[in-house]
């Protein structure tokens, strides 16, 4: 990956780094000069591998474990965040859960693992970084989905989960604009992680690309630049929207 080194003397926190699109954002930010925090709740050997990587390609990181469900958690992680490299530039919310349920197999359980993580935890993450947040504003991205707007059976509490991502993304970007911080959300479509495979659903890419209009399923790398780009200045005029990286599925 070419680098312009767009985010040269800045911080970042990537929550749920460790894999998937979250390890490619980080990698990706890292690229352009950020010093990353890849934060993991319990896949430790794969953050340090990320870290490693980052180091390897001349680059600053540090792994932090934490679950963002947990406030105790957030404020270690933001604690031990400055501590390392300072006043924070950059957030991205990028952890989550994926679990699919028809409706007449939806439980109590189910749903607040879901909100309590894609939801409350974006919410608490975002209140704990706020006090830490470099004065001269910065920059907030929220990972949603396609599925907040294309609704599709069988996964309605994380559909749900991913609109209220959106709306938080909208009222963030209003209520934080006086402070200079700019926030929007990335809506990846279907993306080849190893979450999906656990989930199974990669047993659908071949129907999931045949619909799609570019004619595939997505990677990690293709969602990063995206995310360097609403990290940047280049985005600088950009807030409060939902930005669909999806190959054309809507």
């Amino acid at each position: 990956m070419t680098s312009s080194h767009k985010l040269s003397g800045k911080v970042a926190i990537v929550t749920g780094a460790s894999k998937g699109i979250g390890a490619a954002i980080a990698k990706a930010i890292a690229t352009e000069g950020a010093k990353v925090v890849v934060n993991y709740s319990s896949s430790k050997d794969a953050a340090d591998r990320v870290v490693s990587e980052i180091a390897a390609a001349g680059g600053k990181a540090l792994a932090v474990q934490g679950d963002v469900s947990k406030l105790a958690d957030i404020r270690k992680l933001v604690a031990e965040s400055v501590s390392a490299f300072g006043p924070i530039d950059i957030l991205v919310n990028n952890a989550g859960i994926y679990r699919g349920a028809a409706l007449g197999e939806i439980d109590e359980d189910s749903f607040h693992l879901h909100f309590n993580l894609n939801v409350l935890g974006l919410i608490l993450t975002t209140q704990e970084a706020l006090k830490h947040f470099n004065p001269g504003g910065g920059s907030i991205i929220n990972v949603s989905s396609v599925l907040s707007t294309l609704s599709l059976p069988g996964l309605a509490v994380y559909n749900a989960t991913k609109s209220a991502v959106d709306g938080l993304t909208r009222t963030f970007s209003k209520e934080l604009a006086a402070r200079k911080i700019r926030v929007n959300s990335i809506n990846p479509g279907m993306v080849e992680t190893e979450g999906l495979h656990a989930t199974g659903t990669i047993g659908a890419s071949d129907s999931i690309a045949a619909i799609t209009p570019l004619g595939r399923i997505g990677q990690p790398g293709d969602i990063a630049p995206p995310v360097v780009f609403l990290a940047s200045t280049d985005s600088g005029w950009i807030t409060g929207e939902c930005l669909y990286a999806t190959g054309g599925l809507r």
